[in-house]
């Protein structure tokens, strides 16, 4: 099984794919930490584009073909990014779980972007204005959306699992 984690930068997402990952003991792949790597290594900020996702579907589907549930935790902006996903879950004969999480009380979600301090050292945050100029895109298929404003992440948490058991009993 594939779950994977999409939203904005401050919603809740990793905090909520790590305790998922944990409860599974699935494998949790952050794009931001591939993203931070690929720049420590010398790639400018600017040059990294997508190959922090081209590096984490690979690592997805390289764990799912063993056997593994892996749980990927990224902003997943865009359609192709989203296409990218589904399509390691095809070849990978897997289950794919979307998950949207989002943080519908905007005052919060700003409180959240200005005080993290993030914990992958070397990682820039992105501004609340850096945020709000994404781009990011509406999706064009059904997925669990979780307001993180509304619910805590063990909640978030159980809502995913439950999807999951539904997923095993089919």
């Amino acid at each position: 099984m594939l779950i994977v984690f999409g939203g904005l930068p401050g919603t809740g997402k990793t905090t909520i794919s790590r305790r998922l990952a944990r409860a599974l003991a699935a494998i949790h792949l952050r794009v931001d930490i591939i993203e931070q790597a690929i720049r420590d290594s010398g790639v400018p900020a600017d040059a990294v584009g997508a190959a922090g996702y081209a590096v984490a579907q690979a690592l997805a589907e390289a764990n799912l073909a063993d056997g593994r549930v892996v749980v990927a935790d990224c902003v997943n902006p865009v359609t192709a990014s989203r296409e990218g996903w589904r399509a390691v879950a095809a070849r990978a004969s897997v289950r794919l779980i979307e998950v949207e999480v989002v943080c519908a009380d905007p005052q919060e979600h700003r409180r959240r972007v200005e005080e993290r301090v993030s914990d992958i050292p070397g990682l820039v945050q992105p501004s609340w204005e850096a945020i709000l100029r994404s781009g990011y895109e509406s999706w064009d298929r059904p997925r669990l959306v979780i307001d993180s404003a509304a619910s805590s992440p063990s909640e978030a948490v159980a809502a995913v699992l439950g999807i999951a058991a539904q997923d095993r009993s089919s």
